[in-house]
């Protein structure tokens, strides 16, 4: 009879591959490092091109166009905003909007003054220099035009609302009863009227005067100018001329802005804000993909060592 034996597996005589940097494994710590260092990289190349950008746009045109409201003018008709929704094909145009919306562009507010005065305030948005929701926007669906106002293409936006939280004067509306999730604003009239050298339609049919259209400069200069020849009419203050870095829809009135309910933004950009902030986005995005990439890989080598048994051969026998 012959004699039992047990088979051992050959050992192996060929020489280890040589670890190389695409081959050698990757342990948690240097996973963790070259993940920083490059999301650190992405973070740098993102605010660089953020302070080129802003850089690029400090100054806005020379001939960019605005509204000046003398609310002084102002009588309430809504002939504006009835006007508006003519114009942008919204539903109910013989019916007064109390409210930006989805379905009213613009609206005349009545507000009171400390003395208890009716003001009438035309409410829309203002068009700003420096649009804080340009800069907040992630997928470019609001752009500020060469010619002064703020255009949206619908087409690329995802409905993410950046733009409304950024926006100082609560201006966009969000429509919620619309799969797509599309924003509503004014645009000026830009593609129907103001591209081809006509007047808004709010400016058009206002019936007292109270609404001009034209070059910004120029309508600062009036505005000053009928300040200066009535000053016992207006308070002296162009609302708009430097609020948020200025804007393209100006206001003159006989009472204080802030008793009429307008917002007080102060003089500097938003944008200087608003695009560091969302200049991060992408980063924190990648971040957030990376390690969590990165913790499955790690926590699957680690699964698949543990369930691996080690390699025995069977014993058998001879006759």
């Amino acid at each position: 009879m012959r004699t039992q034996r047990t088979r051992t597996p050959h050992a192996d005589t060929t020489k280890p591959e040589e670890a190389t940097p695409l081959t050698r494994k990757l342990n948690r710590r240097d996973f963790v490092r070259h993940a920083g260092l490059g999301m650190a990289a992405m973070a740098n190349v993102v605010l660089t091109e953020t302070k080129t950008a802003q850089a690029s746009s400090a100054e806005p045109d020379a001939d960019a166009v605005g509204v000046l409201i003398d609310l002084t003018r102002c009588t309430g008709c809504n002939s504006c905003a009835l006007a508006c929704k003519v114009a942008n094909r919204k539903p109910n145009p013989e019916v007064a909007p109390t409210e930006l919306s989805n379905d009213a562009l613009t609206y005349v507010a009545v507000e009171k003054d400390a003395q208890g005065e009716r003001r009438f305030v035309k409410r829309q948005c203002m068009h700003c220099l420096h649009p804080a929701c340009v800069s907040a926007c992630t997928v470019g669906a609001l752009r500020k035009t060469i010619e002064g106002p703020i255009v949206y293409d619908a087409y690329k936006c995802i409905g993410c609302r950046y733009c409304q939280y950024a926006c100082p004067f609560g201006v966009p509306t969000y429509d919620w009863n619309n799969p797509l999730g599309l924003i509503h604003k004014c645009q000026m009239c830009f593609q129907q009227r103001v591209a081809t050298g006509k007047p808004p339609a709010c400016v058009t049919a206002c019936p007292s005067g109270a609404l001009r259209f034209g070059k910004r400069r120029e309508l600062l200069a009036q505005a000053h100018a009928e300040i200066a020849t009535h000053p016992q009419d207006y308070v002296d203050h162009v609302y708009g001329e430097q609020e948020a870095g200025g804007t393209s829809v100006l206001y003159l009135s006989a009472a204080p802005f802030e008793q009429l309910g307008f917002a007080q933004p102060g003089s500097s950009p938003i944008p200087q804000t608003a695009e560091a902030v969302m200049a991060l986005t992408p980063v924190v995005a990648l971040s957030v993909a990376t390690l969590a990439t990165g913790m499955h890989l790690i926590l699957r080598r680690r699964q698949h060592r543990d369930n691996v048994a080690p390699v025995t051969w069977p014993e058998t026998k001879e006759d």
